[in-house]
């Protein structure tokens, strides 16, 4: 990070800087990048804490990063293993012993940036462990059209429900809709986006999977069911110039309340003992065909500033990352 933003990120906030590799501690990695994630998250810690400390000016940007062991410590993963870490967006990453997930199921590697990495458990467990979805339940996913929402969506799907995308184009509802399962889609920005939202869902919302926040979340509330669930997941809408410091939703106290309603955030890492049991289900889902993860990956680490601008923008659908250099060979033997 070049600079804090102080508005709409651009890419004279960043920049490129090249440094000598330090020696490593007794028991950390050392670890080839093949692939970065590229986030919104990336754009939240620039201005604010989240899940860590924000950003400094000169810090770099922090992402999940795919890659291939070159040194290990003693009782480590083997050299020549891939991991994937919370790493940052550099060509090479230093990691701790216990920060690393060795990757054993053979997969596409943009695999693990989406359907089999984080996005794909954070919407497994959302849906799974906070939503508690249940067949012929109605699931409304805001954000639907992103790295977490798009398979979010399919996953309830799944589980048996009627679900409803909230996007902000209608070309993307258009492949939510048409490739991905979902029973409707309404756009956001709509001049009848309320509206349509409240005819799409005639007898309710069950389960409001949350990945923005605002004023999407507030057209929410009163079409949410008796002791519906909601799902904070992300607050996109407050990330890139948003008003972070504005009050949250109007009427969300009474809704709450009046509507037995459970309003509940998380992070993946909460459950991180079920991450092996849950990506096996995930990749039987995808590799049956059944969930259908979708990507867009840049290549080249200079184009990861743009990438993330073009996300914050809307232009994408799926997970957005970024290739560093080809998959290592005989990459799972």
């Amino acid at each position: 990070m070049r600079e804090r933003p102080a508005g709409r990120l651009d890419l004279r906030h960043f920049e490129r800087r090249d440094e000598p590799l330090r020696e490593l501690h007794p028991d950390e990695l050392l670890v080839e990048n093949v692939l970065l994630s590229v986030a919104p998250a990336a754009r939240a810690v620039m201005d604010t804490d989240t899940y860590r400390p924000r950003l400094v000016v000169g810090e770099t940007i922090p992402s999940t990063v795919i890659g291939r062991v070159l040194r290990t410590p003693s009782g480590g993963p083997a050299v020549g293993s891939l991991v994937a870490a919370f790493g940052a967006w550099e060509e090479y990453s230093i990691l701790g012993s216990a920060q690393v997930r060795r990757l054993t199921i053979p997969a596409p590697l943009e695999h693990y940036l989406s359907v089999l990495g984080q996005n794909g458990l954070t919407a497994y467990f959302g849906l799974t462990r906070i939503g508690q979805v249940a067949p012929g339940e109605t699931v409304v996913v805001s954000g639907a059209a992103g790295g977490v929402g798009h398979l979010a969506g399919q996953i309830a799907r799944l589980l048996g429900a009627r679900v409803v995308a909230i996007t902000g184009s209608a070309e993307k509802n258009t492949v939510l809709t048409t490739q991905l399962g979902y029973d409707a889609a309404v756009n956001r920005r709509s001049a009848t986006f309320v509206q349509d939202l409240s005819e799409t869902v005639p007898e309710g919302i069950d389960v409001y999977f949350d990945n923005v926040a605002g004023p999407v979340t507030e057209a929410i509330l009163p079409l949410m069911n008796r002791h519906g669930r909601i799902v904070c997941s992300g607050a996109t809408s407050a990330y890139d110039g948003g008003a972070r410091e504005a009050p949250g939703p109007a009427g969300l106290a009474l809704a709450v309340i009046t509507r037995s309603l459970r309003f509940e955030g998380f992070l993946v890492a909460d459950f991180r003992d079920e991450w092996s049991a849950a990506t096996t289900v995930l990749r039987d889902w995808s590799s049956s065909g059944r969930l259908v993860p979708k990507e867009s990956v840049t290549t080249g680490l200079d184009s990861a500033p743009a990438a993330l601008i073009d996300l914050l923008d809307g232009r994408n659908v799926g997970q957005a990352g970024v290739r560093l250099r080809p998959d290592p060979p005989h990459a799972f033997e």
